[in-house]
């Protein structure tokens, strides 16, 4: 069996989570591989050389990078100088589609194949990146059905692998066993999940724990949990909670746990609406950016939708409220009914869990080696 060297580019913690399976999956089809590259702790753990820490990649936002934007550039070029030298069999982008498809196109003209993991939002706005997709990249994983569709009109390499997320997350949550793992007593629980990020949980922290106040006001008795991302997230959410009476449970990590335990959930617009979605709760998402951020975006954006339960289901199935629209009385009033009974919200839910269940590290891995010509026999 020939020796592989791949080289892999995470920007964020999703990113790490997609490339350590990915990785996993690739040892096992074929196990003469090594890797090199940026990745978290994940993808280390699997066996990643990292050049630098990904935590150096993980910025957001339009104006909020311009902060960062000299070390970025600065590590991308020496990193497209790094890779031309070591002469991967193969370069593979995870996301991050700013740092990663300009690497992309750099390396595929230096004679590399090269595969992005994960679509950049082309389908919603800045839709010239196809072209520079187009380009650079000799094959495009997806994770969502729609998207592989946009890129076969687009006449992009596309295959459409299906969602980590998927695979992992059950078929039916049980509600009463996640309850009992938190100790929780029986009655409605309301999740809050106000994002992975200090500058999200900045915009979006107090704002939720103003609509949790009026939800209790209305529904007494109620309960929440909030499941803290790291560390740093819970010590500001607790620096927000100061003063405040709400019967919450804080938890480090365990986002799962929560959105199984709970009977809807106050959510930002990200990857966790996703997971609401596959653990059946009925969500109302919320969102707040920068202003100039948001008024720049608000321009640029052809989807009538930002989330992903609307984007998969390709019509208004969750209530979204942004920016100003985004008001603790809003936000309580839109959940509480969700609250007692959210199956008209969720009624879609399981057949898009179904569609997305394809074992996607395995189709990933065996999509790059098929790429590759290292294909040691069928899935």
């Amino acid at each position: 069996m020939a020796k592989l060297r791949i080289a892999l580019v995470a920007g964020e913690a999703s990113g790490d989570i997609l490339g350590a399976g990915l990785m996993r999956a690739l040892k096992v089809q074929h196990p003469a591989v090594e890797f090199i590259g940026v990745g978290g702790p994940l993808m280390q753990a699997e066996g990643l050389v990292s050049y630098f820490p990904m935590e150096r990649l993980s910025v957001m936002g339009l104006v909020e990078v311009l902060g960062r934007l000299r070390e970025l550039l600065a590590r991308r070029k020496l990193l497209i100088r790094t890779l031309i030298e070591e002469k991967p069999d193969v370069f593979i982008g995870i996301d991050a589609p700013d740092f990663t498809l300009t690497i992309e196109l750099k390396l595929r003209q230096a004679g590399i194949k090269t595969v992005h993991y994960v679509s950049p939002s082309v389908w919603a706005w800045r839709q010239k990146r196809v072209l520079k997709i187009r380009e650079g990249c000799d094959l495009m994983l997806t994770l969502l059905p729609f998207e592989a569709k946009f890129y076969e009109e687009k006449g992009v390499p596309v295959r459409f692998v299906g969602h980590t997320l998927a695979d992992a997350i059950p078929l039916q949550a049980d509600r009463a066993a996640a309850r009992a793992e938190l100790g929780l007593p029986d009655g409605p629980l309301v999740a809050l999940m106000p994002g992975s990020r200090g500058g999200e949980v900045g915009r979006l922290g107090a704002l939720f724990f103003d609509a949790a106040e009026r939800l209790l006001a209305l529904k007494p008795g109620i309960r929440f949990v909030l499941p803290c991302a790291s560390p740093q997230r819970r010590a500001q959410i607790e620096s927000l909670l100061v003063g405040r009476n709400l019967p919450l449970t804080l938890l480090d990590g365990g986002s799962h746990l929560a959105l199984a335990a709970c009977d809807a959930v106050l959510i930002a617009s990200g990857t966790a609406t996703l997971e609401a979605l596959l653990y059946k709760r009925p969500m109302v998402v919320a969102y707040r950016l920068a202003p100039l951020t948001y008024w720049i975006l608000k321009r640029m954006v052809k989807s009538p939708y930002i989330s992903l339960p609307n984007l998969l289901a390709q019509r208004l199935l969750v209530p979204e409220l942004l920016q100003d629209d985004a008001t603790p009385e809003a936000l309580a009033q839109t959940l509480l009914p969700l609250i007692d009974d959210g199956r008209e919200q969720t009624g879609g839910f399981d057949e898009i869990h179904r569609v997305l269940r394809r074992d996607a590290s395995n189709q990933a891995a065996d999509a790059v080696l098929t790429l590759i010509g290292q294909k040691q026999g069928a899935l």
